[in-house]
Formats: C-alpha cells, sequence, structure tokens
C-alpha cells in the first residue's frame, strides 16, 4: 500500500471510532470467543492484553472468561520496552505518559516479555497476510523483537475490528508480526506462521 503509513492510521483510528455503541458490545463479545476458540491457546500461564482507548475493540470480556490458568496482564512503559503486571478489575491504575491506564506498580519488576505465553496486541490496521500497523511508536517490535529470529514463546494475537482491514500493507524490517489475528468476524491464520504451529 503506497499511501503514508500516518494519513492511514489517521483515517482507520476514525473508522473505528465511528463504529456505533452496539457494535462496540457485541463486538467485545464476539472477539472473546475467537481468542478462547485458538489451536494454540495456552492453559496457563501470563495473557498480556490492553486498555482500549481511540475506539480499540474491547478485552473486557476475554479477561472475564479467561480460563483458570491464564493471570491476565496489562502492558507497563519500562524505558522503550514493555513490561506485563497481573491487573484484576478494582486493582489501582495509574496513567502512563500517553494517557493510557498501566497497573500501579513499579515497572521494573513487571514481567519480560519473553516470561508471557500470550500477548493480544491492539491493532490500527491489519491485511489477510498478517502484516499490522500499530500506533507507531514501536513498542510492541521492539518489546517482541526476539520473535524475528526464534519461534518461541509467546504467541501473539492482533485483535481489532473487521473495518481496520486492509488490502495490503508494506512490510518494515522490524515488524513483528502476529501469530492470529482476531476480530469480531473472523480468526485470519497469516501465511509466516511458525513451523511449529498446531495443524
Amino acid at each position: 500500500m503506497n499511501q503514508p503509513r500516518d494519513i492511514l492510521r489517521r483515517e482507520l483510528r476514525q473508522r473505528r471510532r465511528a463504529l456505533p455503541a452496539a457494535a462496540r458490545i457485541a463486538g467485545a463479545e464476539a472477539l472473546a470467543q475467537r481468542i478462547l476458540a485458538l489451536p494454540f491457546l495456552p492453559r496457563e500461564g501470563y495473557v498480556s492484553g490492553y486498555w482500549a482507548m481511540d475506539g480499540e475493540i474491547g478485552l473486557h470480556v476475554l479477561q472475564l472468561r479467561l480460563p483458570p490458568g491464564l493471570v491476565y496482564c496489562l502492558p507497563l512503559l519500562h524505558g522503550d520496552l514493555l513490561r506485563f503486571a497481573p491487573w484484576r478489575a478494582g486493582d489501582p491504575l495509574v496513567t502512563n505518559r500517553y494517557g493510557i491506564p498501566e497497573p500501579e506498580v513499579e515497572p521494573a519488576s513487571g514481567l519480560c516479555a519473553d516470561e508471557l505465553a500470550l500477548v493480544v496486541m491492539p491493532l490500527v490496521g491489519f491485511d489477510a497476510c498478517g502484516q499490522r500497523l500499530g500506533m507507531g511508536g514501536g513498542w510492541y517490535d521492539r518489546s517482541f523483537a526476539f520473535r524475528r529470529d526464534r519461534g518461541a514463546p509467546p504467541w501473539l494475537v492482533g485483535a481489532g475490528f473487521s473495518a481496520q482491514q486492509v488490502p495490503a500493507l508494506d512490510a518494515a524490517d522490524w515488524d513483528v508480526l502476529p501469530d492470529a489475528i482476531c476480530t469480531e468476524a473472523d480468526t485470519l491464520f497469516p501465511r509466516h506462521r511458525r513451523e511449529t504451529d498446531p495443524a
């Protein structure tokens, strides 16, 4: 896609913000069902989500329905990488420099990216090949850069509304691609998936 990424980001963010409340509520329900049905959903371990903002598809239903062996986490900013901390509704939050709530813990005490079992990443845009467009800060690409060199945990899942899909996105050398993309309408398993993937 030749359109500059910053222009495309603005258009796709507006597209998801324009979705009506009923579609958002139904979308969160359908998304949770799709993520919980993934063939590689871990039985135990830490699962990171995100605090939905700016029209992002919500993960509150997923958090409530996680199997007992899985612990829900939220990201923390730590230097130029993400760390992760367990969080339940009612636990204290603080606002980071981007205005995003995160658990009120010392960021250095958070889990490192390679300690997670599964990560659900918010998407601004995506294509059928698994190329993703984020907010442009590179937080997930830096934090999970080790995934480009080895098929190691955690599993990465992109989450968004189907309205955020575009025909094609240009790849960048630093991109870390998800193992699956889940929307309210579909689950995509991109062609680049790991050789160790279940059938």
